[in-house]
């Protein structure tokens, strides 16, 4: 059959809100095809009616050729249908035979499981994906790329003969990918179809052979991979093109704001010094490992450091606790946002505030007017998306929720923002929108950090760019220096300045 998969016509409402306006989406026979847009452009709606999360108001699906009604999740597994979702859904503390066979375990009929035959059975699908793994082996001993493993070897257990895969690079080191990219290529060969959503658009032109983008609800473009490039698919997501948008500004920089001396933490990094500047963006970049997110972890007292000094506006400070590097007028936004920047059962408004509830107190109560207005003035500085203050902010997109966190601390003045890869996750335009945002704080004197293994990203933004190896600072850049060249050789350690100055 041409296609495996139609999706005619799909429309969903929510509180008489269009969210999908009459979609159209084909998916051929053993294709990896790439489901693209912004946060918000429907995406999610769209693969949760098809994963039967979900029902459409309008429109009609065809599944290997025959008209079905995906009435919930078990009859979307029923017909062949897999969603591995971008938070993984694994039990760390169970086996991987155990997670595979979750919900549908092999039993005798006196009810005792039959561990062996799950096992046999776990160790034959894993062999056929080519991957070399004790099916008996506790799940929270596997590095990320075999959790994801574990999913997809538990769908096709299922014998699923389609699988969305929603961002499923977010949390893997390159080698990681490297060997996604395998594993998605030997499951292709075999005629298993592939929807791939991802807002990293070098991995879908190297993965994938179709692409749909989806703008507003409704579709904007579909077609060969081959037949088109990143910027005409950045347009058919955002409506222009950002590819060319020069968004770093030179500007003046002030006294030194925050200087680290000889700091060590074992066995992440040692003996790390630099000093970061008023109104200034450094960049801190290298592979995985390197030691920088522990780095900044330890600066923000999250980790306790073992020697060195840390020091604001030129006086010494002891961090030993989150709470003392918020005295300091250190802001943290983590790279996870989902686990340690929201709340997740928090609205917008209680997020934003949180970090600044003495301010809004009155005797014991919140003085809720205030707090509001603090809500609203942020809602129009950042351009925060949200229907109202009590929205949830898990409701919100990634790009929406990442400047939910930055109000967070610019509502206590933190002077020093750090930023642990700012877009993970997040589409083209929010993107930019976030870059807009990191270069307007540093004109207004703001000290910002960024962490990213994005080189593209740090050459975008920063004055002057770290690189770091195996917990050591190897090359320091000004921004007239830096090319990806270079911070490759300093990243791997072929290069390195020995006492880098700072």
């Amino acid at each position: 059959m041409e296609y495996v998969l139609r999706m005619k016509g799909i429309t969903k409402s929510f509180n008489n809100v269009e969210v999908l306006k009459g979609v159209d989406f084909q998916l051929k026979p053993g294709e990896v095809h790439a489901l693209l847009g912004e946060n918000g452009a429907g995406k999610s709606t769209l693969m949760n009616i098809l994963g039967g999360v979900l029902v459409p108001d309008e429109g009609q699906i065809e599944l290997f050729g025959k008209r079905v009604r995906l009435s919930g999740p078990h009859v979307s597994k029923s017909l062949g249908i897999s969603f591995i979702h971008q938070e993984l859904n694994v039990v760390s503390d169970l086996r991987v035979y155990e997670n595979m066979f979750l919900g549908a375990e092999l039993t005798d009929r006196f009810g005792f499981l039959r561990v062996d035959e799950m096992c046999r059975r776990a160790y034959d699908v894993l062999s056929k994906l080519g991957i070399s793994l004790d099916p008996k082996a506790y799940v929270r001993e596997l590095d990320a790329s075999f959790r994801q493993i574990v999913e997809i070897a538990r769908a096709l257990l299922e014998e699923a003969r389609i699988i969305i895969m929603d961002e499923p690079t977010t949390s893997l080191t390159d080698h990681e990918i490297d060997n996604l990219m395998a594993l998605i290529r030997t499951l292709k060969s075999s005629g298993v179809s592939i929807i791939y959503i991802s807002h990293k658009l070098k991995e879908v032109f190297s993965i994938c052979d179709r692409y749909t983008v989806l703008r507003d609800g409704r579709l904007a473009g579909t077609g060969e991979i081959a037949d088109t490039d990143e910027e005409q698919i950045t347009r058919m997501m955002v409506g222009k093109s950002v590819a060319d948008i020069n968004y770093y500004r030179p500007r003046p920089l002030g006294a030194p704001l925050l200087s680290v001396t000889q700091l060590s933490c074992a066995p992440f990094f040692r003996n790390v010094s630099f000093t970061l500047h008023e109104g200034e963006i450094l960049g801190f970049t290298g592979l995985a490992g390197d030691g920088r997110t522990e780095l900044f972890e330890c600066i923000f007292g999250y980790r306790r450091a073992a020697g060195g000094e840390i020091s604001v506006y030129g006086r010494p400070v002891r961090i030993a606790h989150p709470q003392d590097a918020l005295k300091a007028g250190i802001g943290f936004v983590p790279k996870n946002r989902k686990e340690n920047a929201i709340i997740k059962d928090m609205s917008v408004l209680q997020n934003m505030s949180l970090t600044a509830l003495k301010q809004y107190r009155r005797h014991l109560l919140i003085d809720d007017r205030r707090e509001r207005a603090m809500y609203w003035s942020y809602k129009e500085r950042l351009a925060i998306k949200a229907a109202d203050p009590h929205t949830p902010i898990v409701s919100l997109s990634g790009g929406n929720q990442q400047k939910v966190v930055l109000a967070k601390w610019l509502e206590v003045n933190a002077n020093i923002l750090i930023f642990d890869n700012p877009t993970q996750g997040i589409d083209v335009g929010a993107k930019s929108e976030i870059y807009h945002l990191i270069m307007q704080l540093a004109a207004q004197g703001k000290a910002i950090v960024i962490l990213s293994s994005e080189v593209p990203e740090i050459l975008k933004l920063c004055d002057r760019v770290f690189v770091m190896h195996q917990g050591e600072i190897t090359g320091c850049l000004e921004r007239s220096q830096a090319d990806e060249e270079q911070i490759m050789l300093y990243a791997i350690g072929v290069k390195r300045e020995g006492q880098v100055p700072c």
